[in-house]
């Protein structure tokens, strides 16, 4: 099913994980009108990069969530939220940056480990800027590189 010209129902349900342990990552009907604001707007991100994204996470069933340690209220587990890379744009430092300073309506915006961004679009459309390198650490206010220094 496609739920926008560059995401279909199956790309942002995907999850090595899930195909690995077994698990249905298949969402409940009523989370689509979710999935498909999720993929309007990383349609949104990928007209800002100007460059294809790599999503590796999308939605999560409750199964999945759990055996990758998401917090049970993640916006992954309801339909608003996909962690992404776009190479071709650059690091996700970069494309965090970019994201940040677009005027993009999202919710959350995460540069995770330096390694991927995470975008949600949950309704309240909040424009909370975050980033995260230990997991112990938890969150901090805006975008900050693995050396510690704030970018935005």
């Amino acid at each position: 099913m496609r739920l926008s010209p560059n995401h279909t129902l199956a790309d942002l349900c995907f999850s090595e994980t899930a195909v690995r342990c077994g698990l249905d990552n298949t969402p409940p009907a009523e989370l689509l009108p979710n999935l498909r604001t999720l993929a309007e707007g990383l349609e949104q991100v990928r007209a800002l990069l100007g460059a294809a994204l790599e999503v590796s996470s999308g939605y999560r069933g409750n199964a999945l969530n759990e055996v990758v340690g998401g917090a049970p209220a993640s916006h992954h587990v309801q339909g608003w939220a996909a962690d992404f890379t776009c190479p071709e744009y650059g690091s996700p430092l970069e494309t965090a940056l970019a994201l940040a300073a677009s005027d993009i309506p999202f919710d959350t915006l995460i540069l995770e480990y330096g390694r991927w961004v995470h975008l949600s679009f949950a309704p309240e459309a909040r424009r909370r800027v975050m980033s995260i390198y230990e997991d112990g650490a938890g969150y901090r206010d805006g975008l900050w590189d693995a050396n510690g220094a704030q970018h935005a």
